[in-house]
């Protein structure tokens, strides 16, 4: 599949009335779906708002952690980056959206995992120690790498699902919703991207571990791998491939710092 359609998609059709808010971010997220040859489709824009329009850049980032999740070669939710005109609030606009499949299996509903851990924890049992009951352990530490390396600030309990089958089988969804990374705060302020301290342990809003994105990689067993791939330095254009039309240069310079220098801190705490 190729992952980034550049040339202008009339998407106008589209019904964005669902509308989540993010707490930190100004405006909303705008959804959409679409059902087509018996799949469903989700769409989701960057941040917008009436006065301003399509702005930020967390489609790209989708894009961007779902390459480095191919490399690393860890189950995730596919996302492809479409250049689309689209009809918002009554107005026609152009803009970049993320596109996905729905992840489901036939039959199979979802919860949000904070939901399904409040139904059925013991006692004082963490989130973790919760997940590790379940032999979702593998999944959890995979998503600690991904986190910390893209810096993602907002795995809440609903950024994490949990699908249950006709006999109420549970498993863990594919890791998805990571547009919140990187250096999506900054928007297109260049003075901001330059400062930008790739390294810093933001708090960020994770539900399972703690608020320390580098905290939660202590808590993964040292010395074992838990995914197949690893990031070499010359993923750097397959990565950001494309990107250039989009984001400045000083932007991917940075996403890719990111990366690099979180990788190898990664590889210092976990081995």
């Amino acid at each position: 599949m190729n992952d980034f359609i550049e040339e202008l998609q009339d998407l106008r059709y589209l019904d964005w009335a669902d509308k989540k808010l993010s707490v930190g971010t100004p405006g909303c997220f705008l959804k959409a779906y679409e059902e087509k040859d018996e799949i469903r489709f989700y769409y989701k824009l960057s941040n917008y708002d009436s006065y301003r329009g399509i702005f930020g850049h967390e489609c790209v980032n989708e894009l961007i952690v779902s390459r480095l999740l191919d490399v690393l070669r860890i189950p995730h939710l596919s996302y492809q980056l479409v250049y689309a005109k689209l009809c918002i609030d009554g107005q026609d606009r152009d803009g970049f959206i993320s596109k996905s499949a729905n992840f489901r299996k036939a039959n199979e509903k979802k919860i949000a995992f904070d939901v399904y851990y409040e139904l059925y924890r013991e006692n004082k049992e963490s989130p973790l120690e919760f997940a590790e009951r379940y032999g979702w352990a593998q999944y959890i530490y995979q998503m600690f790498v991904v986190d910390y390396l893209i810096c993602n600030r907002d795995r809440h309990g609903a950024n994490i699902e949990i699908l249950l089958d006709e006999k109420e089988n549970p498993r863990p969804a594919p890791l998805f919703d990571h547009g919140l990374s990187f250096l999506f705060s900054c928007y297109d302020n260049l003075e901001s991207i330059q400062k930008f301290d790739v390294l810093e342990d933001r708090i960020v809003n994770n539900f399972i571990g703690s608020k320390s994105l580098e905290y939660n990689l202590g808590l993964i067993p040292k010395g074992k791998k838990f995914f197949l791939g690893e990031l070499k330095e010359e993923h750097e254009k397959e990565l950001l491939s494309g990107m250039d039309q989009i984001l400045p240069e000083v932007h991917l310079k940075k996403i890719w710092e990111m990366l690099w220098e979180r990788w190898k801190k990664y590889v210092e705490i976990c081995n």
